[in-house]
């Protein structure tokens, strides 16, 4: 998962918590918000009524009911959207506060309450409002009963309700478009060092293990994973200059041994010995020269991926190089009368170590004249592609199992039978090609099934563009 993707995820993951809290958070905000408003509506009318009751009805026998009804009025019910009427015993009205400005309701619509002797409260629809009215029954100190009612619309909660609402609709998307904005913009910066940490990375490879990623001085996780990787690759340097020093050494101090061994069998040979004893002879010579061609490979190998070969590199032209390396091999293709086939365009360049460059075509071809049953055919080919120049060899052989194929240019791997021992191949010539190929920043690629033969395509760097139209038409070798 490449950083882009996973900023992508970290905001959308951001976003979708920020949503379902913010969403959480404003229902939480309205519902109390409505229990606030709806508990203290409640208390308002209580408290009204009581000091109506306390204040003015407990007055009604000292003073007069015209005295009840202008301390009352002086409430201003209408003005504050409110409801107020004072109920004798009997049923009779003593006060009823007139139709509010906002003409909200009509208090002579309200119905009588039906419960008068205990503190009550009830909601009511008058024409368009629904209203919250509180009975409070009031018995004064000789004994005469009323029942004080005061009542207010919902209209006002419901006012706010609707604007809180409105502001949390707008506000919430905004909210949320700032942050994942902000939120993207701060991951983009916190991962900025690690695409600058994976960059270099992906440079990095057993050639240039000397290069270290940049230290990034943020003195957090990030700084602390530069410096474990840089770490890391250090000791992998370590490593690989062990094994290929290992390697070398081993190579080269087999030679000696190797050579006083075959010295040593043909002067054994030269003298009067029986003839099975020349035969055993023969044998070890045999297995010696294969060893010697091992330990050979072997060098050859450790110095490309030490860099110390293919130093003197020259303006090539591949597709004479592939024809007259190819012309060196009729004699393997004639021994199985296999046909080979060319295709080769002219005057397309590499820079390259003409030897080594030899020694990829020579190895290739080889290997797919070994793999080519009896009469088959071997194909190779040369041209430009983009920036590139190809070279391809084809064969009907045996071909290579798919399971194989991720391996088949490791050292000393054998692709079951077609590959045995008893082919008279190491195992190091496709490992060779490849070394080769990776000193001069060339790309190796096979294509194969079993059963149906291979194709070996290697993708030089080209030097020059080809000469336009320029091509040797297609050579059959009858061998």
């Amino acid at each position: 998962m490449n950083t882009r993707s996973l900023r992508f995820r970290m905001t959308a993951w951001y976003a979708g918590l920020l949503t379902i809290s913010l969403m959480v958070f404003s229902s939480s905000v309205y519902l109390g918000l409505e229990h606030f408003l709806d508990t203290s509506l409640h208390k308002s009318l209580a408290e009204q009524t009581r000091t109506i009751g306390e204040k003015l009805v407990a007055e009604v026998t000292r003073k007069g009911e015209d005295y009840v009804v202008g301390e009352t009025s002086e409430l201003a019910p209408e003005i504050n959207g409110r409801f107020i009427r004072i109920t004798r015993h009997d049923g009779s009205v003593l006060y009823r506060s007139g139709q509010p400005k906002d003409g909200s309701f009509d208090p002579s619509q309200i119905s009588a309450a039906a419960n008068r002797e205990t503190a009550s409260y009830r909601r009511e629809v008058v024409g368009e409002s629904a209203l919250l009215i509180h009975s409070y029954p009031f018995t004064t100190k000789d004994g005469k009963r009323f029942l004080i009612e005061g009542g207010a619309p919902y209209q006002q909660i419901r006012t706010v309700l609707h604007g809180l609402l409105l502001i949390l609709a707008f506000g919430t998307p905004l909210i949320v478009a700032c942050a994942i904005a902000g939120g993207y913009w701060v991951m983009q910066r916190a991962l900025e060092p690690v695409n600058y940490i994976a960059a270099h990375a992906e440079r990095v490879s057993s050639k240039n293990l000397s290069e270290r990623l940049p230290s990034v001085n943020s003195g957090d996780e990030i700084e602390r994973l530069s410096n474990s990787l840089n770490h890391m690759i250090g000791r992998l340097d370590d490593s690989f200059q062990h094994i290929s020093r290992f390697s070398a050494d081993v190579s080269h101090e087999l030679r000696t041994p190797l050579t006083i061994i075959r010295g040593e069998l043909e002067a054994l040979a030269a003298n009067d010995v029986s003839t099975e004893q020349l035969e055993v002879i023969g044998s070890v010579l045999e297995e010696s020269d294969r060893l010697s061609k091992i330990v050979d490979q072997l060098l050859a190998i450790s110095r490309l991926d030490a860099g110390e070969e293919c130093a003197g590199r020259t303006r090539v032209d591949l597709g004479a190089v592939a024809i007259s390396t190819a012309d060196q091999l009729h004699l393997l293709a004639d021994e199985k009368s296999i046909v080979l086939q060319f295709q080769v365009a002219t005057g397309v360049f590499v820079e390259a170590d003409q030897i080594r460059l030899r020694q990829v075509i020579a190895n290739l071809l080889d290997n797919a004249i070994k793999y080519t049953s009896e009469s088959g055919w071997v194909k190779m080919s040369v041209k430009h592609d983009g920036g590139n120049a190809i070279l391809e060899v084809e064969d009907n052989g045996v071909g290579i199992a798919e399971e194989a194929l991720p391996h088949i240019f490791e050292r000393f791997y054998r692709a079951d039978k077609a590959r045995s021992r008893l082919s008279g191949g190491s195992g190091l010539g496709l490992s060779i090609v490849k070394a080769i190929c990776t000193a001069h920043g060339a790309l190796v690629k096979v294509f194969s099934a079993e059963g149906e033969g291979s194709t070996f395509r290697v993708e030089w760097p080209t030097a020059t563009s080809p000469v336009p139209n320029a091509a040797i038409p297609e050579q059959v070798a009858h061998v």
